[in-house]
C-alpha cells in the first residue's frame, strides 16, 4: 500500500480550506481516511476534509477530486502511486465566479441531522465551510420518539459553529401530517427564534392519539411575536399553505427542499398570481444532501441581519450552482414597478454556470413568455425580451439543465419576482384564486369529517381559520 497526503489550497488566499474529497484507486474503489465525515445523499461518494487529508491507496493510478461548495471549480488530479511510497500532493482550487464581490451570499434554510448521526458536532462544524455557506440553519423537529441529532442544540445563534465568515443557527421545523408520510397542514421552518415554539408537531407525528391541532398558523404567529421568520417548506405542500399565505403569515417560500423531489413551481406560481408576495428560498432538508442554496443580495459585506432582511424583501435567487439575474426596466427581484396598461417593458436575464445550461426562460404570471434553448449547452449568456404590461403581473427568470453535479442533481436556478403594478387585474388572478377556493373547500371537508380533535372548539377554530383564508381568495376570484 501507498500513503497519499493531500493539502487543499484556495488559489486566491493561499490558505488551506475545508472541502470534500473523493479518492478513486487504480481499481476504481473509493478510499477515505479512517473516521472521516462522509458526504450524505445521492451521487458520488466524498469525504470531508479540514484542508489536509491522508489516505492509504494501492499502487497504480489514483484519481483525486476536490469540491468546495458550488462557486469553486471541481479540481481533478491524477497520482501514480508506487507500492510502499509516500505521495504528497497540493490541490489548488479557485472560483469560477465571485458571487460575493457582486453582493450575493449563499445560505441553506432547511437542514436536519437524523437519529443515526453519531457525530453531529463535527459535521456541523464542517458543513458550512465544505459547502461554502455564509448562513446555515439546522433545526429541531419532532416525529414520534426519534432523537434527531440536531435536537441537541438550543434554538438560536450557535456560537460554537459560527465565525465572521459563517453564521450558524438552530431553528425549528413545525409540522403536521395526515399519515406518517402524507403531508396534512404542511411543514414550516422557523428561523431567528429565541425559544422553541410548541408544539413542534401535531397529529400522528406525535402519536396516533394526538389531535390535528393547533394549526401551523399559530406557530407562525408565535414566531412573529419572537421577531422570527417563517418559511413554508416543500414547494408549498400542505393544505394550510394557501391559508397562511393569504393571511400574511409567511415570509418566504422554500422550493425544492428535498433532493428526491423534482423542481416544482405550480403552487408557488398560483400564490403569486393572487397578488401575494413571497420570496423564493430553498434548502436541502435531510442533511446537506444536495447543492441547493438561496442567495440574497446586499450592498455591504455579509452580515446576518442584512442577509435575512434581503431574504424577506425578495432580493434572492435559488440555485444548485448556476447564477441568474433579472433586470426589468432597471428594477430587480423584490422591487415594485409602477406602470400603466400597455406600457412596454424590457426584461434582461444574465446567467453563468460551471455546468452547461440547456434552457433559460422568462416567466410572467406562471406563463413562459420567452424560452431560449441552447444546443449544445452553454455556460453563460444573456437573453432579452421587450413586451407590453397589459395588467398586474409578476416576472421572474429561471433556467434548467440535464447536466448533473456530483450529487447527480440536474442544474436549476430561479429568481424571486419583480412585481409589476398597472392598476388592472390579471386574468390569472381569478383562475388561481378560484382554484384555491376549491382546494380549501376540500380541506374544510377533511377537517369536518376526518380531522381528529379533543373537542368541537378545536375543530371550529381550524374551520374558521381556513374560511378566513378562503374569503380572501373569493374576493380575488371576483376581481
Amino acid at each position: 500500500m501507498a500513503h497519499l497526503h493531500g493539502t487543499i489550497i484556495d488559489e486566491e488566499t493561499g490558505e488551506s480550506v475545508a472541502a470534500k474529497v473523493q479518492v478513486l484507486t487504480s481499481s476504481g474503489e473509493y478510499a477515505s481516511p479512517t473516521n472521516a465525515i462522509q458526504k450524505v445523499g445521492t451521487g458520488q461518494p466524498f469525504f470531508y476534509s479540514e484542508g489536509h487529508f491522508s489516505v492509504e491507496i494501492p499502487r497504480g493510478h489514483t484519481l483525486v477530486t476536490v469540491e468546495r461548495g458550488t462557486e469553486y471549480k471541481p479540481q481533478h488530479l491524477g497520482v501514480q502511486a508506487s507500492s510502499g511510497g509516500n505521495h504528497a500532493v497540493e490541490i489548488s482550487i479557485s472560483r469560477w465566479s465571485k458571487f460575493a464581490e457582486n453582493g450575493w451570499h449563499a445560505g441553506n434554510t432547511h437542514i436536519h441531522y437524523d437519529e443515526k448521526e453519531t457525530r453531529p458536532d463535527e459535521r456541523l462544524d464542517l458543513d458550512p465551510r465544505v459547502e461554502d455557506l455564509r448562513m446555515t440553519a439546522v433545526s429541531v423537529l419532532k416525529r414520534g420518539d426519534l432523537e434527531y441529532a440536531t435536537n441537541k442544540y438550543p434554538v438560536g445563534f450557535l456560537t460554537d459553529f459560527s465565525s465572521k465568515h459563517h453564521y450558524v443557527q438552530n431553528g425549528e421545523e413545525s409540522r403536521h401530517n395526515r399519515e406518517p408520510w402524507e403531508i396534512g397542514y404542511g411543514h414550516i421552518m422557523l428561523l431567528d427564534i429565541h425559544n422553541a415554539v410548541d408544539p413542534m408537531s401535531r397529529g400522528v407525528l406525535v402519536d396516533q392519539f394526538e389531535p390535528d391541532y393547533p394549526p401551523l398558523s399559530y406557530a407562525c404567529d408565535e414566531t412573529r411575536r419572537q421577531g422570527g421568520t417563517v418559511i413554508w417548506c416543500h414547494n408549498g405542500q400542505g393544505m394550510e399553505a394557501p391559508v397562511a399565505a393569504a393571511l400574511g403569515k409567511v415570509d418566504a417560500f422554500n422550493l425544492f427542499d428535498p433532493y428526491w423531489n423534482d423542481t416544482e413551481y405550480d403552487i408557488y406560481y398560483r400564490i403569486l398570481n393572487c397578488g401575494i408576495r413571497l420570496p423564493a428560498s430553498t434548502g436541502s432538508d435531510w442533511y446537506i444532501c444536495s447543492a441547493n442554496r438561496v442567495y440574497t443580495h446586499s450592498d455591504s459585506a455579509f452580515e446576518y441581519t442584512n442577509w435575512l432582511n434581503s431574504l424577506k424583501s425578495g432580493k434572492t435567487f435559488i440555485t444548485n450552482g448556476p447564477y441568474i439575474s433579472l433586470v426589468l426596466n432597471d428594477h430587480v427581484p423584490g422591487d415594485e414597478l409602477m406602470t400603466t396598461p400597455g406600457q412596454e417593458l424590457t426584461a434582461t436575464v444574465e446567467w453563468k454556470s460551471h455546468y452547461p445550461i440547456q434552457r433559460v426562460e422568462i416567466v410572467q404570471n406562471g406563463n413562459v413568455i420567452l424560452s431560449k434553448e441552447y444546443g449544445p449547452p452553454e455556460k453563460n449568456g444573456i437573453i432579452e425580451l421587450e413586451f407590453e404590461a397589459l395588467h398586474d403581473s409578476w416576472v421572474a427568470a429561471r433556467l434548467f439543465s440535464g447536466v448533473r453535479d456530483s450529487y447527480l442533481q440536474p442544474q436549476f436556478a430561479h429568481t424571486s419576482p419583480v412585481y409589476v403594478l398597472t392598476g388592472k387585474d390579471a386574468p390569472e388572478r381569478k383562475t388561481s384564486a378560484s382554484e384555491f377556493v376549491r382546494k380549501i373547500d376540500e380541506s374544510i371537508e377533511w377537517v369536518q369529517r376526518k380531522g381528529r380533535f379533543y373537542n368541537d372548539n378545536q375543530r371550529s377554530e381550524i374551520e374558521n381559520l381556513f374560511r378566513e383564508g378562503q374569503e380572501r381568495y373569493k374576493e380575488w376570484a371576483k376581481s
